[in-house]
Order: structure tokens, then C-alpha cells, then sequence
């Protein structure tokens, strides 16, 4: 059986680490950003690769930055994902060639 914990508990220890490192007080939510961005092109790395460790360590890294994210900016992730599925759960559209949704407008 895999190792796993909530969302919320994993979360707030990510929130316990970045303090202990001094993110919060040292760092920036652009800096945060920034470092989103490049664990999502590892991501896309690790994709073509076809490589699912790499992909597993990507989407978890991407999601520790998102988290960070969050408290530099006074948001709640949980929140903000949840408020983005209320937005698409009503759309509709259709893959296209290249496996990509496109929402109708």
C-alpha cells in the first residue's frame, strides 16, 4: 500500500518546512512563482520522457511552490483549486488533435 496523508496535513507540513527554511520571511510570492515555473518545465520534461518518477517528483515539487504561493499571498490553495473547479465543472468543449480540452464559448 502507497504512503499517503490528506491534502491538509501534507499541506501544513509543507507550511511548517518553508517557515523553518525562512520562505516566508525571506521570500517572495513572485520568487515562489518563479520556481513554479521551472518545477512545471520538469514536468513537461519528465512528460516526453515518458518518465514517471521524474513526473510523480514534478507534480509534487509544482504543488509545494503553489502551496508557498498561497501564504505569500494570503490565499488559501484548497480554496483557490476548489473555486477554479467551480468555474470548469459546468464547461463543455472537446479534445482536440494535439489531446488538449478547448472549452466552447
Amino acid at each position: 500500500m502507497k504512503e499517503t496523508q490528506s491534502f491538509s496535513s501534507t499541506e501544513f507540513a509543507v507550511m511548517q518546512w518553508a517557515e523553518a527554511r525562512g520562505i516566508y520571511k525571506n521570500g517572495t510570492a513572485l520568487g515562489q512563482a518563479s520556481k513554479t515555473v521551472e518545477e512545471a518545465c520538469e514536468l513537461l520534461i519528465a512528460i516526453a520522457k515518458d518518465d514517471k518518477a521524474e513526473i510523480a517528483d514534478a507534480i509534487g515539487d509544482v504543488m509545494v511552490t503553489l502551496v508557498n504561493v498561497g501564504v505569500l499571498t494570503d490565499l488559501d490553495v484548497r480554496q483557490c483549486f476548489y473555486n477554479a473547479y467551480k468555474v470548469i465543472e459546468p464547461r463543455n468543449g472537446y479534445m482536440n488533435e494535439n489531446g488538449v480540452f478547448v472549452k466552447s464559448e
